[in-house]
């Protein structure tokens, strides 16, 4: 099956680390993806928190040109995976919303695009049975917890996304490639701060500080995310935690397309496991795997 894959501006930018992995893992594996053309950001909560019906024109406009390569959208971003679900949303129940919006975009659009995380693509359509028969590097000796945050499983009427209190799809996934997966954890969706990264830094200090220390509690020697947000709260704050709570934080967080591109044989590099802040250097050592 063929996808649009809307990469969204942090995969380009900040989260390059996502999107290389991202890229590397399809590839490996045959999955078909081609970019949505002229895709443009999905604003986010700025977009929607300024103008409702502009937040949700945003992710249509995007939603428009996917339609041009595919009827099913693939998104890694949680903020863009949330907003473009969002926004199918408000179009097919918002009568209002959905006026205002075709008018701006220029054409009508029914909230009929599928929109889909490479998680579900995984899970549910490619097959975990099918994943694991391409794992070459079994990654036996690491212990991960799976941390979601809030967007991916929130609202969960709307975003049906796996169970919203305590989901599993990516333990669900990482399973086929080895790797020892902590198990009731306390905080995997809970909030890093996110939005507050800027205005309000010490609530996210302080949120990354309890989301370390659960992690690090259950035993984990890395944090797997989803989502560029919680990345880089929960790998670059650690410094600041450590200072503003007398902690010793020093635990790397990577994508889970970072370890499964590792499992399907693809370099440290090539998944890009060289840029996060806290080195991944005791992670590949963990795996026997060179730089």
């Amino acid at each position: 099956m063929k996808y649009a894959y809307f990469p969204g501006c942090s995969l380009e930018g900040t989260a390059k680390d996502f999107g290389e992995s991202a890229r590397a893992v399809c590839q490996a594996l045959g999955i078909e993806i081609q970019d949505v053309p002229d895709w443009v950001c999905c604003g986010a909560t700025p977009g929607h928190a300024y103008d409702e019906a502009l937040g949700v024109a945003l992710s249509v406009r995007t939603m428009l040109n996917a339609k041009r390569v595919s009827n099913s959208m693939m998104v890694l971003c949680a903020a863009c995976y949330n907003r473009a679900k969002m926004s199918n949303h408000a179009m097919k129940t918002r009568p209002e919303i959905r006026a205002k919006v075709e008018t701006a975009v220029g054409e009508p659009y029914a909230g009929d695009v599928e929109v889909v995380h490479l998680l579900e693509v995984l899970d549910r359509q490619y097959g975990l049975e099918n994943l694991k028969k391409k794992i070459v590097r079994p990654l036996t000796g690491l212990k991960v917890a799976c941390y979601y945050g809030c967007l991916l499983v929130r609202p969960p009427k709307i975003m049906q996304f796996d169970d919203p209190e305590n989901p599993t799809i990516m333990e669900r996934i990482l399973a086929t490639t080895g790797v020892e997966l902590v198990e009731d954890w306390s905080h995997k969706v809970e909030c890093c701060g996110a939005a507050f990264a800027m205005a309000r830094t010490d609530v996210v200090v302080r949120c990354v500080n309890d989301i370390l220390k659960s992690a690090e509690a259950a035993g984990a020697d890395a944090l797997v995310v989803a989502c560029p947000l919680c990345q880089a709260n929960c790998d670059m704050r650690q410094g600041e935690a450590n200072q503003a709570f007398g902690e010793h934080h020093d635990l790397p967080v990577v994508y889970f397309t970072q370890l499964l591109g590792l499992a399907l044989g693809l370099s440290p590099h090539q998944v890009g496991l060289q840029r996060p802040m806290i080195s991944t250097g005791g992670l590949l050592e963990k795996l026997h795997v060179g730089a």
